[in-house]
């Protein structure tokens, strides 16, 4: 007869080899996670070991000090592993075969026996996590891609020949996405620093196109923080890889500097670089496949929205509300970041433009995904709640009312 494992152990095991480790690793992170008075306590590795093993069969359910270490080797909590109310760390829809995954933990102990089968499926893993991401949010994928990034580190100390670059160049895509985590999760100096071990593993593999999108993301991080002057700076700087980039690189690049521009109100640069940003794009849009797959979302919509943001901090709503109501069009319901983001901002364009009640309307639309993924977005639908009430009586409440009932 066949049973259905506990919810507790099959989590326990997706969260281990989601972050590809071993039972052996899984029983050195364990005592890792112990404080001294814990670690004196605890049985021998090998005995760990085979109650890991049971553990993940679903023979018997771990309890003190298990249930702690597990919660801290994991970078979560107890009541997520154990508990019914866990909020999902998705386990990868492209899991590696027995065959494949036996491959992967034995290079992990082996680096030198590193091939192309096990780098190609941590390329596509960090695909799946990017997409993942778009719709959870980086809290739930943070740890886990911050443990595969360790597992790849190792892999680089062995990779022999021609795979040595691509293993490095994976490094900084890795360590790309992990800034944007921080920044996304609001850890500003750990994604400056991540930004910048991202541009050093480009730099090192000799992918021009990682190291002008780590440049770029440096720009889109100092644009967040409202330091305009340095966003273009960053932007001009990535740049200065033109002709060793793809064009939706290099549109990437010029968008960022008129963010820049428009942020101190300088229309003209900012719409100079805006057109020359959309042809880039246009062009990059006929080879879809010739541009990295980070840059899987980068299309006319989502241009149409970035013009949008350029054009609400220049001042002019009614050209914001047009260029990110077409954009939005465009974006899939699974990027639900995005849409709060965005939908915020449009919210914003049509309160610039004199039109309250859309305003209204959209930002209360947007409140339950802002919420849920998109703490920048609840900043600012809070502002433009606030931003509303001296227009007359109650303007703005119901967004605080909406934001109210999605925190329940």
């Amino acid at each position: 007869m066949i049973t259905e494992l506990p919810a507790w152990a099959v989590r326990l095991r997706a969260e281990r080899r989601d972050r590809l480790w071993s039972q052996k690793e899984m029983a050195r992170k364990l005592v890792e996670a112990a404080d001294e008075e814990t670690r004196n306590r605890l049985p021998s590795r090998e005995t760990i070991i085979r109650r890991i093993k049971a553990y993940e069969a679903g023979h018997n359910e771990p309890h003190d000090p298990y249930r702690m270490l597990y919660a801290r080797a994991f970078g979560t909590t107890e009541t997520a592993l154990f508990g019914s109310d866990r909020r999902p760390v998705p386990s990868l829809t492209s899991a590696p075969d027995p065959d494949l995954y036996e491959r992967i933990t034995k290079a992990i102990e082996h680096p030198q026996r590193v091939d192309a089968t096990t780098i190609e499926w941590l390329e596509r893993c960090l695909g799946e996590h990017r997409r993942v991401e778009d719709t959870l949010g980086s809290g739930p994928l943070l740890p886990v891609v911050r443990a595969q990034l360790d597992a790849i580190t190792v892999l680089a100390q062995g990779a022999p020949g021609p795979l040595a670059d691509r293993v490095v160049a994976m490094l900084g895509q890795y360590a790309q996405f992990i800034a944007w985590m921080c920044q996304d999760s609001g850890d500003h100096a750990a994604a400056l620093a991540w930004y910048d071990r991202s541009h050093g593993w480009a730099l090192e593999a000799g992918d021009a196109a990682l190291a002008a999108t780590t440049l770029n993301m440096r720009a889109h991080l100092a644009w967040s923080i409202g330091d305009a002057l340095r966003c273009v700076r960053l932007a001009e700087a990535a740049r200065w890889h033109d002709g060793r980039t793809t064009l939706g690189v290099q549109g990437m690049a010029a968008q960022m500097a008129a963010r820049g521009h428009a942020e101190m109100g300088e229309a003209g640069p900012a719409r100079r670089l805006l057109g020359e940003a959309e042809k880039l794009i246009r062009a990059a849009g006929e080879h879809p496949e010739n541009e990295p797959p980070w840059m899987y979302f980068y299309d006319d919509g989502w241009f149409d929205m970035q013009r949008g943001m350029a054009e609400l901090a220049l001042g002019d709503g009614p050209r914001a509300v047009r260029f990110l109501d077409r954009g939005l069009a465009t974006l899939p319901e699974a990027y639900r970041r995005d849409r709060a983001w965005f939908g915020t901002c449009l919210a914003r364009a049509h309160a610039l433009a004199g039109d309250v009640e859309a305003a209204e309307r959209l930002a209360v639309a947007a409140a339950p995904d802002a919420l849920a993924v998109n703490r920048y977005a609840v900043q600012d639908l809070r502002k433009l709640s606030g931003a509303l009430r001296p227009v007359r009586f109650q303007s703005g409440q119901s967004i605080e009312d909406a934001l109210k009932a999605a925190e329940r």
